[in-house]
């Protein structure tokens, strides 16, 4: 996926905050209230959030650059290439309040869900940030259709590293969302739903994911 890719992940994290919000607010408007300090296990829980992100975004990357290796090269990155553009449309038209149908990618994770959600009751309530790190860690893998349908643009990164800093740029994305929580939750919120500002998040994402087709065509010789 060409470098656009990057921006086009962090402003899907950033402008898909109020669903971020409704996955992981409960815990982070926890973390953001009373003290000062808490800001240390808010930054701690975040901090292990979006390393799981990255982590995840290595193993799609390293899988689609596995693919590659299959049979003949050429066609494989093109399909990754088609796939991930496939996503990016996808996204923007989910930014747009078009479609909820990314929902459905929820499904995928339920199975590993079952089996680390019993471990997050061992770090609840957090009070430390020893306990808000793993925390973070384990929420990172909870079912969510937004990180899963990112996820997916990361197979056609071409290497772990690339498909970690794909999901890393997600994870900063989602950050002020969270890392506000609680603060000017409100006010963030308001200025996320504004029907302006998805439309412009959603037509530019929308339009990576259609730049990315046009560049395919042309590799195609369609055009």
């Amino acid at each position: 996926m060409p470098d656009t890719g990057y921006l086009a992940l962090f402003l899907v994290g950033l402008l898909g905050g109020t669903h971020c919000v409704g996955m992981c607010g409960g815990i982070v408007g926890a973390f953001s209230m009373g003290a000062p300090a808490r800001w240390s296990m808010l930054l701690s829980y975040n901090a292990g959030r979006i390393i799981s992100y990255s982590a995840a975004g290595a193993i799609a990357g390293a899988l689609g650059a596995a693919s590659l290796g299959l049979e003949g090269q050429v066609p494989a990155r093109l399909i990754l290439y088609f796939f991930a553009n496939l996503m990016l449309v996808a996204l923007g038209f989910y930014l747009l309040g078009v479609t909820r149908a990314l929902a459905f990618t929820e499904r995928v994770g339920q199975n590993l869900w079952r089996v680390l959600q019993p471990l997050t009751k061992r770090f609840l309530p957090a009070r430390t940030m020893s306990q808000a790190f793993p925390l973070g860690l384990l929420w990172g893998w909870l079912p969510c259709g937004l990180v899963y349908s990112a996820l997916a643009s990361s197979l056609s990164a071409g290497s772990a590293g690339r498909g970690a800093l794909m999901m890393l740029a997600f994870g900063l994305g989602t950050l002020p969302n969270l890392l506000l929580a609680g603060i000017v939750l409100a006010r963030l919120n308001e200025f996320v739903r504004r029907p302006a500002v998805r439309m412009f998040s959603g037509l530019l994402v929308l339009g990576f994911g259609l730049y990315g087709f046009l560049g395919l065509a042309r590799l195609l010789g369609w055009i």
